[in-house]
């Protein structure tokens, strides 16, 4: 890329790039917890998502780092197989991504219907706020980053509201409501229309601002925010006693191979519908490289399993907060991963002054605008085959978790298709026939045992006397089935005076050492083109 272009919209890319650094740290340590590893762990997948795959990626606005959805799938590996081992297996993992790159499977990202698409970004939205509510209360039992409904802990998103209603802390509720009210107010055309304040990020605002009332809230005593209320960032003092690193010696165990397949599959899936879904949110509509986006996370789970850090996917919390805050290039994506570098090693004490109360306002806001009531208004208009899939997937990715939501979505979108393929195997339009010009009925591309009764239907309601010509011209596959009943509805309705004629199925019979049972179709389309 030429670095006269990669800094051009450096004045947007820097503010974003801090936005996101704070949203991502707290996410990275709670990942971390989930996952059962080092909190550092976490904070490396952070690093290398930011520098690493933000390099390598083609994504203008993606941001990677380590996945909630791979949570429980890395917690039970490594009680399994141990750290060490683990991180043998992803770095197995990354390069079997780098494989699925070269081989094309990012083409898997375009089969993703719009509707889901749509249904999972506001199912995100929808599980960022209910996730987030108790961190704004104070109530911060449920690591960051969760997006599963069922937790580790055998709590649900709901349970949690729930505990949280009945522990409220005063002060983080203070630090939110102030926060939040921030972002509402830089989101106002007068903050907008003004060029000096419209300069000022507002959700850096509002850290700053929580991290101000934190320093007061000593005059709240007992109702005051206290050490768990706040980012706790590992100790690194005792330098690279603090780290682990792949043991080798497991690479002939069956089980990290296995795992390094589950991980590169899962971590892929969610690559591809991230890349999907932040595509969506572009406002310059710019479409991301998906064989090198799963090159590019091959490479930094290469880089992360070497270094001793968790999976990592791109993932829409942070590329949604990307977006949110003016992110315009993957500069922003870069620096993020550069601030956490620092941070972790030049103000972990400044860091450690953050409210997670400021970041949870941060993110009802990230939450508020991927699930807008205006884009179910869009959906509900565009009809139920649309609305649809987009609501199921909406109630799959709160009710369950985002893969499961999204399959949920797919599934019932693919069930539309064939609903509709069922309905609509052939044009026709009977109000056309006249004396002088036969009905003409063309079969579509794709014509199944599906399609069997309503073809059946329709050929049995026909008014006697009438001529009719099927057209197959643009019939791809003809099944068996359909064939025999064409053939079958010819004999019996002979006899009430109606006449069928075959265009288009000349290859087709011959393949199947037939003879057409009609009038031969060059003689009949000629009669045709006659009238």
């Amino acid at each position: 890329m030429n670095p006269i272009s990669f800094f051009k919209h450096w004045k947007q890319d820097l503010p974003a790039s801090v936005v996101v650094f704070l949203v991502a740290v707290p996410l990275c340590l709670g990942i971390s917890l989930a996952s059962g590893a080092p909190p550092i762990t976490g904070l490396i997948a952070g690093i290398i998502g930011g520098i690493v795959v933000g390099g390598a990626s083609g994504s203008h606005l993606g941001v990677s780092g380590p996945a909630a959805g791979l949570a429980i799938i890395v917690a039970g590996a490594i009680g399994l197989l141990g750290l060490p081992s683990f991180l043998v297996a992803l770095v197995l993992a990354g390069a079997m991504q780098l494989v699925l790159g070269l081989f094309g499977a990012g083409i898997i990202a375009y089969y993703f219907p719009n509707s889901v698409i749509k249904g999972m970004l506001s199912g995100i939205g929808i599980i960022i706020i209910l996730k987030q509510i108790p961190h704004a209360f104070g109530y911060d039992k449920d690591f960051e980053g969760d997006l599963g409904f069922v937790q580790p802990d055998n709590q649900t998103t709901f349970s949690e509201l729930s505990n949280a209603l009945g522990a409220i802390t005063p002060g983080a509720l203070l630090v939110a409501a102030v926060c939040l009210g921030i972002l509402v107010l830089w989101e106002t055309n007068w903050i907008k229309g003004t060029k000096a304040l419209a300069q000022i990020p507002g959700p850096l605002l509002a850290v700053i601002a929580g991290i101000v009332l934190g320093s007061m809230q000593s005059i709240m005593g007992q109702h005051g925010l206290e050490a768990e209320h706040y980012v706790d960032l590992p100790d690194l003092s005792t330098g690279l006693a603090a780290f682990q690193f792949p043991e080798w010696t497991a690479i002939s165990d069956v089980r990290v191979w296995t795992t390094a397949l589950t991980l590169a599959i899962v971590a892929s899936l969610e690559t591809l519908l991230c890349v999907e879904a932040t595509d969506k949110l572009d406002s310059q509509k710019r479409i991301t490289p998906t064989n090198r986006e799963l090159k590019a996370q091959g490479l930094g789970n290469i880089f992360s399993g070497m270094v001793g850090g968790l999976p990592i996917t791109q993932v829409i919390v942070r590329s949604s907060a990307n977006i949110q805050s003016g992110g315009r290039t993957k500069l922003s994506a870069i620096l993020h991963g550069v601030w956490i570098l620092l941070a972790l090693l030049l103000i972990p004490q400044l860091m450690e002054m953050i409210p997670l109360a400021s970041l949870a306002a941060i993110l009802l806001m990230v939450g508020y605008k991927l699930a807008k009531p205006v884009l179910f208004k869009q959906m509900w208009s565009k009809g139920w085959t649309q609305f649809t899939p987009f609501i199921i997937t909406i109630l799959g990715v709160v009710f369950t978790d985002l893969l499961t939501g999204v399959l949920l979505g797919m599934a019932v979108g693919i069930l539309i298709v064939l609903r509709n393929n069922y309905l609509t195997p052939f044009h026709f339009d009977g109000d056309l026939a006249d004396s002088k010009h036969p009905i003409r009925i063309e079969l579509s591309e794709e014509v199944t045992f599906f399609n069997k009764a309503s073809i059946q239907r329709t050929l049995a309601e026909l008014p006697n006397g009438t001529h009719v010509v099927i057209d197959g011209h643009r019939t791809v596959n003809l099944d068996p089935d359909v064939m025999e009943i064409i053939e079958e509805c010819m004999v019996r309705r002979k006899e009430e005076g109606v006449r069928m004629d075959l265009v288009g199925f000349e290859k087709r019979t011959a393949k199947q050492g037939k003879e057409l049972p009609s009038v031969v179709a060059d003689a009949a389309q000629r009669k045709l083109d006659r009238n």
